[in-house]
């Protein structure tokens, strides 16, 4: 072997040149290559004169061209090609004095490299064989210590292997000792410690050492778990556990009767000791579980002490609500239900003033009044269960089962302060067969009770017609009903356990939804004639309603939650466009937008009947007022006093009933909507229809506007603070035609002279007109016959 002083003394390796020397190098190359002129590898290549006298020509005629005054460039070209002919010169000099000095650098550099390397492979081949010969002379000694060291290791598994043997029987023995002398909390103290033990083995592959400890703590388990159950429900016997009635359950925690207090040391003691059993019991215990189609929350088995608490209960339960007692009657599941409720409600302040605190002093997490109604809660489970498949196709008793189902488990979460996160009744009722049961049996009780509303006598009349504070909406009944219905079925939904149930649910609204909108539809149509009558007027307070508080929803807590849920199904099924999705995801829109453009677009289209049938009338009423003659008619100064044109009464008389009628009939919100349509239907028409249609005298144009801002606003001034902003085009035309002489000529001057690129807003601005138009303007100045003779 070499020493390492040998090894340490290795010679450099070649190295490269120096990296500024290369830089240098390719610089100078660099330099060359750009002074050469262009064309010179031709040149060198070729050496004939032909290619130089070439070359020299083509050269010149690129610097000099054609232009015999760029001659005198001749000069200064032949310095610069003299200054580079010398740096080329100078460069090759360079070049041709260094590569010979580096050429000799390296190949000195790769001689020394190559005897270094001969060294190295002289000195290997000795080395290589005494390596070898050493391996070969070492593998008997490598062989036999192998089998010494697997030897060991399987007398060290073996150590271990009766190490926990005798650790298992040490404990054993223990337990047993301390159970002689009636040391039970030491003996279960113990048996916690050999439970840990069998909790470590788990993943161990020593199936008998498994075996033996598994039935070691089964043994001492059953003997402790007997023992302190028959004691704790000894000492529970004497508190009279369970109570029956919530009057005992105060008395026996209230009065302190003689040996309460060794009483509730001794329950504390054996809650405790029990409670130590815990483990062991949970590790040898199978959990009794529903079928996995229920999908229950998993939990945790019930505390043992809450199960010996709980075993009576259980035991009167299954003999009132099980076989053939006459207690256990099909189409009575709120006698089971209601004595659940009341089991809990009987022992609650025992658990929370007795039991809870001895939770706390041995710091568990366990609430014992939850805990209690979690293990009276399974047995309700059990029965639905069992009960469920038996009534599925009844509908009656199932509809019925649904409903106490339902109140239970509102009592149970609102009362008792069960989580939702527990197994509850709900999931019972989640379960794929029976939900669409639930689903269909909700459908058809739902548009039973949709087919008696409408048909009801009393179906499209307010309930609160005589309260007008409450009758701000004028709802029908038939609609208030159906809300109210809708409002019934998200409470009974609201509570399932999966957002992907309760969607289902809201697709049965939002169908029941759209079932009644057709009806009113239906209804509607055969009204169509009569579009003023009360039924008519009824039906679109009812689609009013109805889209309103859709609305309201929308912005609920738990619609808006299911939107976030639906969002999340449309976007894995790819459902809705990357738009729609967009808009539900930002809130722009919600579940029931859908529905609520359809209601919208049948309330306009019902509000657009009325208007045009009120504009009919009004538009017969007015055939006489368009025939006044309003060329003919006396100035103002002529008259004493203005009053109404008389064949202006029956427009205005027709006008104010339906007005009165449909105020009374529609809601305040609807009735705005319509007169605001039908005023500004009207002031196109009285603009079109009978100022433009007509010319006017100065008399004719004050009747005209006394009329209107006298007669006609006022009409609508109950409704709103200035009228005559629904009716700019007749408030405006009465203001052109009632100018004087003086502003009239001025303002037609200005029209006249004004062109397209200087408009006269501010002219028409200045006598009160933004509305019409300039075109507008100068058709109502010559509809006036006041002007002054010109002579022409």
């Amino acid at each position: 072997m070499l020493a390492a002083d040998d090894i340490g003394e290795v010679p450099a390796a070649p190295c490269c040149p120096e990296s500024g020397d290369e830089t240098k190098n390719t610089d100078v190359k660099s330099d060359v290559n750009t002074a050469a002129p262009a064309g010179s590898e031709q040149l060198s290549q070729g050496g004939s004169d032909d290619a130089l006298l070439s070359y020299v020509s083509a050269f010149i005629e690129k610097e000099v061209g054609s232009d015999l005054k760029s001659l005198k460039t001749l000069g200064k070209l032949i310095e610069q090609m003299t200054e580079s002919k010398v740096k080329l010169e100078e460069q090759v000099l360079t070049i041709s004095s260094e590569i010979p000095k580096r050429i000799q650098s390296a190949l000195k550099d790769a001689e020394e490299s190559k005897q270094l390397l001969d060294e190295f492979l002289e000195q290997e081949a000795p080395l290589f064989s005494s390596i070898s010969s050493h391996l070969l002379m070492a593998q008997p000694w490598m062989d036999d210590l192998g089998a010494m060291i697997t030897q060991m290791e399987e007398i060290e598994r073996h150590l271990a292997y009766l190490k926990w043997v005798s650790q298992t029987e040490e404990l054993s023995d223990n337990i047993q000792q301390y159970l002689m002398t009636n040391s039970v909390p030491e003996a279960a103290s113990l048996l916690v410690t050999m439970t840990e033990l069998d909790i470590q083995l788990q993943e161990s592959s020593c199936t008998h050492l498994l075996s033996f400890m598994r039935a070691t703590v089964k043994f001492w388990h059953k003997i402790l778990k007997d023992k302190l159950t028959s004691d704790f429900e000894e000492v529970l016997a004497q508190l009279h556990w369970p109570f029956t009635s919530h009057t005992q359950s105060q008395t026996v925690g209230g009065s302190r009767p003689a040996g309460t207090p060794e009483l509730y040391s001794s329950l504390d003691t054996l809650f405790c000791q029990l409670l130590k059993l815990q483990a062991s019991d949970e590790l040898l215990t199978e959990p009794k579980q529903l079928p996995e189609k229920y999908c229950l929350p998993a939990s945790p088995p019930v505390t043992l002490p809450i199960q010996v608490m709980l075993a009576p209960l259980q035991k009167r339960f299954r003999y009132h609500f099980r076989g053939s007692r006459q207690t256990n009657v099909m189409s009575k599941p709120e006698w089971y239900l209601a004595q659940v409720l009341m089991w809990i409600g009987n022992h609650t302040q025992f658990l929370d003033e007795k039991i809870q605190p001895i939770l706390d002093k041995v710091g568990s997490a366990v609430n014992a009044r939850l805990e209690f109604s979690r293990g009276l809660v399974m047995l309700i489970l059990e029965k639905l269960a069992s009960d469920i498949p038996c009534l599925l196709y009844d509908d009656s008793l199932f509809c019925h089962l649904v409903d106490e189902v339902l109140l239970f488990e509102r009592e149970l979460h609102t009362v008792h302060g069960y989580p939702s996160t527990f197994a509850s009744c709900m999931h019972i009722l989640s379960e794929e067969t029976c939900f669409q049961r639930w689903l269909t049996v909700e459908r058809k009780f739902a548009l039973q009770k949709m087919d008696s509303m409408l048909s009801s006598e009393a179906a499209w009349v307010s309930q609160y017609k005589d309260i007008s504070d409450v009758d701000e909406m004028k709802v029908p009944d038939c609609a208030e009903v159906f809300m109210t219905l809708l409002l019934v079925i998200t409470d009974r939904y609201k509570n399932l356990p999966t957002a992907s149930r309760k969607l289902q649910f809201l697709e049965l609204q939002k169908d029941l939804v759209d079932d009644f909108r057709i009806r009113l539809t239906q209804v509607m149509k055969e009204e169509t004639r009569a579009a003023l009558g009360f039924r008519y007027c009824a039906i679109l307070n009812a689609v009013n309603y109805i889209s309103a508080v859709l609305a309201d929803w929308a912005d609920n807590v738990f619609f808006l939650q299911l939107q976030q849920a639906a969002l999340e199904v449309f976007a894995e099924n790819n459902v809705l466009s990357k738009l729609q999705l967009g808009q539900l995801a930002s809130m722009e829109s919600s579940v029931f937008d859908d529905m609520i453009n359809l209601l919208e677009r049948l309330k306009l289209d019902m509000l657009t009947r009325q208007v045009d049938h009120v504009f009919r009338e009004v538009k017969d009423s007015a055939k006489l007022y368009k025939k006044e003659r309003w060329l003919s008619l006396p100035s103002q100064s002529e008259q004493a006093v203005m009053s109404l044109s008389s064949s202006a009464c029956p427009l205005l008389l027709t006008l104010r009933d339906r007005l009165l009628q449909l105020e009374q009939q529609l809601c305040f919100s609807l009735f705005r909507i319509f007169w605001q349509m039908l005023a500004e239907k009207l002031d196109l028409y009285i603009y079109q229809e009978i100022i433009l249609a007509n010319h006017f005298n100065e008399g004719g144009a004050a009747q005209l506007q006394f009329d209107m801002t006298r007669n006609l606003f006022p009409l609508f001034s109950h409704y709103c603070k200035r009228p005559e902003n629904y009716f700019k085009h007749v408030k405006e035309a009465c203001i052109i035609l009632n100018l004087n002489i003086g502003s009239a000529l001025l303002l037609k001057d200005v029209l006249q002279s004004v062109s397209e690129h200087i408009p006269a807003t501010a002219a028409l601005n200045e006598v009160g007109v933004y509305k019409l138009a300039q075109q507008d303007v100068e058709i109502l100045l010559n509809l006036r016959t006041n002007w002054p003779n010109t002579g022409k």
